[in-house]
Formats: C-alpha cells, structure tokens, sequence
C-alpha cells in the first residue's frame, strides 16, 4: 500500500475511521431511489401550485412566471437540497431502497454536495429526462451519475454490517500540541491511507511498518503547522493528527446537529 493509494470500492474508510464494507449500489436501486423521489418532488409542486392558485389567478403574466420559477427552483433544487443535507445522504426514495449519497472518501454529504447533485439534476434528471445519468451511471464503475462526478459523490448500499476500526488514545505528550495546531487541510488520500495503516500495523512486519510509517507522517507533516516537536515518532504524529481531525469533526456535527434542533425547536414556536 502506498501513502496515495485510495481506498477499494468495497471498502470506504469514514472521517470517524469506520471501515464500511458497503458496496455501490445497484442500477435498479438508483433508478427505483430516483423515481420515488420524482413522485414525490411532483406531488409537492402540484401541492404548492394548488395553494398558490389564487395569487396566480390574480397576477399578472409576468408575476405568473416569476412564481413558477419560484416553486420549480424550491421543488427541484432547494427541498431535495435541504433533506440529503439533513439527513447526510438520504431521501425518501433512498431510504425505502436502503441507500444513500456518500463522498469518495466515504464520509457524509454536506450542502455543497448536496447543491450540486441537486443543480445538475435539474438539468441531467428533469430537462434531459435522465437520459445523461442513465448513460453515465452504466457506464462508471460506482454507478455514477454526473451530478455524482461534479459533486464527488457516489450512492451505496446501506443494508450491510459495519466493521469498527478505533483508532488508538491520542499520545499524552502530543495532547497540548495537537489541540492548537492546524491539520485542516490535509491530502484525503493520504489520511485515508493513513486510517488503513493504523488499522492494520499488528499484520505488517516491522521494518515495512517504520518504512511506511515514516513515509505517510512525511506526507502529512509539510500540510500541518506548527510541525509536532521535534523526535517525535511518526507513528504516534499520525495517531495525534487523525485523533484530533476526528474530535474535531465530532464537536462540528454536534454544533450542526444543535442548530438545526434549535431551528426546529424555533419553527414550531412560530
């Protein structure tokens, strides 16, 4: 395994270093996903038109056009926006099938990928009746359509057992330093492979395990800053870096997690 090497399609690696033995999901599912889906977008349009008849009734041709633009670009773009951002991936459609969007290196969707999934959508989904993410989806590997190739996204199944790889306690020594350095832009590829050889030192025989160990903290120790002190052991630098990235991530979704049940908690005040 090289320090670039990216992770098999059977086998996603999240930023909570859970090692996912999901697999791409099937044409049939994405297709089945994505019908539902519609069914339900054009249900919500015709619903959102119907109680917006009277307005429309009463404006002008202008103004008729302005709010069907309006509700088309709330339908088709900004619900199904909102919930894959809320639900990290799902909808209703991929929830009855049992899948949902994922990002390449296997972590969950955020709004900028669901955005853009959603914007193309509009285009390969509605205008050109799929016909584009029919011809790319059979066509990639991943089964992806090209919303998925903008965004950096794949669909895969859910239904399958999850294999828990814990990453080991963070080194005492590079506690302090690790709480104040900034690790966030690090290369995906190599804390993916990273996360793989921290998983699997017990198997590999010492020298190969310094040889890479040294390798990968070398990749990652030019994007970090300040540098850890100095003789520190590249092993127990990429524990402290991968610890840290994720508590890091973990506080993130608990801030996003408590905004969003703070707006819920404001809407149904209102």
């Amino acid at each position: 395994m090289s320090a670039t090497s990216g992770e098999p399609v059977g086998e996603i690696v999240t930023g909570e270093a859970v090692v996912l033995g999901l697999r791409a999901a099937s044409f049939a599912s994405r297709m089945l996903a994505a019908a539902l889906d519609a069914v339900v977008v054009l249900i919500v349009f015709a619903a959102a038109l119907w109680g917006s008849s009277t307005l429309l009734n009463e404006a002008d041709e202008a103004a008729v056009a302005a709010i069907g633009v309006a509700l088309s670009a709330l339908c088709l773009i900004g619900i199904p926006t909102a919930v894959e951002t809320a639900t990290r991936g799902r909808s209703l459609g991929k929830l009855a099938l049992g899948v949902r969007a994922v990002r390449d290196d296997g972590g969950p969707v955020r709004f900028r990928h669901s955005l853009v999934r959603a914007v193309v959508g509009l285009f390969e989904l509605w205008a050109l009746v799929g016909s584009p993410a029919i011809i790319c989806s059979l066509v990639n590997s991943r089964g992806k359509r090209v919303g998925d190739l903008l965004a950096g996204t794949y669909v895969v199944r859910e239904r399958t057992a999850a294999r828990h790889v814990p990453l080991p306690p963070m080194p005492p020594e590079l506690a302090g330093w690790a709480r104040t350095a900034d690790i966030g832009r690090l290369p995906q590829a190599t804390v993916t492979a990273a996360r793989q050889f921290l998983a699997r030192t017990a198997t590999l025989n010492p020298g190969s395990r310094s040889a890479l160990g040294a390798e990968l903290a070398d990749a990652l120790v030019a994007r970090v800053s300040p540098p850890p002190p100095a003789g520190t052991d590249p092993e127990r630098f990429l524990v402290a870096v991968l610890v840290e990235r994720r508590d890091r991530e973990f506080v993130r979704m608990e801030r996003r997690e408590a905004r969003t049940r703070d707006l819920e908690r404001s809407i149904g005040r209102a």
